[in-house]
């Protein structure tokens, strides 16, 4: 079965299973590195494994030129799958805290993988259409926020050609077929923090002898909400989400402290400074409140900036899209609150960025949709990125997302026949 530009979409299928069966966390993906490595060799590509730890590169020269640079994520996230699917992963790993946890493919990069194989192959197999340079980057971590950066400080971009621009894509519960691209900033910027809170533990039946940080903890989550409600304005974006805390072992033993992680989305630095300082009032003024006999510690673990999709870049991107997809499948989905560290690679390179989202949900899902805000509910209502229920349909996912990224090459690197 072929897709557009005689895309193997069976032999893609069978990729993706393959590589969602056997997810890996971040700076862990040797694995899926040497199945890239291998198959970029196979193509003719000049492959480099290890850059970055676990990263992979691809060059394929065709002539002179620029150099376009495609990129793609591999890692995976510490997430019990519940998909119920045949190629359902089952894998579980020690994490970087030394914790087994189980591993899951639930934001897609593995459809990422899939489709820059996918287009490597096109593009190596038919070079009459585009002329200069394909850098393939196959990056670790991206989950953690650290991949891209490590493998520029690994000299990604004075071992390897420096790019005209910095392209990919990120599979997302929209309908399967379309693409969603943003000009300016379209991805927001990230911060995780680590919270320690500071108690004084003892037996469960006597409180009054302790200073409990689990309940420090509850009352520090709910002040922590109204951040975002009370101390952002309506025309700003922020986002506080507590992911994870944990505290004590039994039922009957108040701990000495709690641990409290956080995630900071905001696309605007005067927004996420304000928003920091909040979160640091707030920790402390609990504590203090609670008569905690230590100051609270916080940390920030990882942070990344917004991605900023270069206009003009993107409106020449998309015309290519119009031309090789047709017209109306690509969408401006506004300001995605979610976060990416594509951003690095392009502002390491100084070159443009491009970065657009890839429907993976059922299209089917979409039919009864009359308006804009019909498909909004819809996706609303569908498990999103980071979900165990996340699950993008294997076609026409792969064959689109494989067709976007040999536009957009084709667009940058122009054959001059």
């Amino acid at each position: 079965m072929a897709g557009r530009d005689g895309t193997d979409l069976a032999g893609l299928a069978g990729l993706y299973e393959d590589l969602h069966a056997h997810p890996e966390l971040a700076f862990q993906e040797t694995r899926t590195a040497g199945i890239v490595a291998a198959r970029l060799r196979e193509l003719g590509y000049d492959t480099t494994a290890g850059v970055g730890g676990t990263g992979v590169v691809g060059v394929l020269r065709n002539g002179p030129g620029p150099a376009a640079l495609l990129r793609a994520d591999m890692d995976a996230l510490p997430v019990q799958e519940r998909t119920g699917l045949p190629y359902a992963s089952a894998a579980r790993t020690i994490d970087a805290d030394g914790r087994e946890v189980p591993v899951m493919h639930a934001c897609g990069h593995d459809v990422h993988v899939t489709c820059l194989l996918g287009a490597a192959a096109v593009l190596a197999g038919d070079r009459s259409g585009w002329q200069g340079t394909l850098l393939l980057v196959f990056q670790p971590a991206e989950e953690a926020g650290r991949g891209a950066r490590a493998m520029i400080d690994d000299g990604l971009f004075e071992r390897f050609d420096r790019p005209a621009v910095v392209l990919g894509q990120h599979v997302a519960p929209l309908p399967a077929g379309v693409l969603a691209l943003r000009p300016g900033p379209a991805f927001a910027a990230s911060d995780a923090l680590r919270v320690v809170l500071h108690g004084r533990g003892g037996h469960g039946s006597r409180p009054e002898t302790a200073v409990d940080p689990v309940v420090m903890a509850a009352a520090t989550v709910m002040r922590l909400q109204g951040i975002a409600a009370r101390e952002v304005a309506a025309s700003e974006t922020a986002v506080v989400t507590v992911g994870s805390l944990r505290a004590g072992a039994r039922e009957n033993v108040i701990p000495d402290d709690a641990e409290m992680l956080l995630s900071v989305r905001t696309f605007d630095t005067a927004v996420r400074e304000r928003v920091l300082a909040a979160i640091e009032r707030i920790v402390r003024a609990e504590a203090a409140a609670s008569g905690a006999p230590q100051a609270p510690e916080v940390t920030v673990i990882e942070s990344f900036p917004a991605v900023v999709n270069d206009p003009e870049a993107c409106a020449f991107t998309r015309r290519g899209f119009d031309t090789d997809l047709g017209p109306g499948l690509v969408h401006d989905p506004g300001p995605v609150t979610g976060s990416e560290d594509v951003g690095h690679l392009a502002t390491a390179a100084g070159a443009p960025c491009v970065y657009w989202l890839l429907g993976g949900a059922d299209p089917a899902a979409f039919a009864m949709a009359a308006s804009i805000a019909d498909i909004e509910r819809i996706v609303r209502g569908l498990p999103s990125n980071h979900s165990p229920l996340f699950a993008p349909v294997v076609e026409p996912t792969l064959e689109t997302g494989v067709a976007a990224l040999v536009s957009a090459a084709r667009t940058w690197l122009p054959s001059t026949a």
